[in-house]
């Protein structure tokens, strides 16, 4: 499995949009055969700070996420939302170890 934690940090102007955007992402990606999780949250205080909690279960599905066309879509209608880059880090999950837990 593999695990993506994305900080993403959106204009202030565009934070609606990019929910709205984000939203259909969520939902087209869960339908995914390859993915286990995609979470999206938002900063408490900072509210235009979001984190995306992607679970995949290989490195291929995670090559295939990024081929479709919602995440395309996705991609290119965000790219002027952010503040600054998109920051994402890999993870390996410790726990749960097993796939059906997720």
């Amino acid at each position: 499995m593999v695990v993506y934690c994305v900080n993403v940090f959106v204009k202030q102007e565009n934070i609606q949009a990019f929910i709205e955007a984000t939203e259909v992402n969520h939902r087209e990606t869960r339908k995914e055969p390859g993915n286990l999780r995609f979470d999206v949250i938002q900063h408490d205080e900072d509210k235009s700070r979001f984190m995306l909690y992607e679970v995949y279960k290989s490195p291929e599905a995670v090559a295939a996420h990024k081929e479709t066309d919602h995440y395309l879509s996705w991609r290119n209608t965000v790219a002027p939302f952010m503040a600054k880059d998109r920051e994402g880090v890999r993870f390996s999950p410790l726990f749960p170890e097993e796939e059906k837990e997720w």
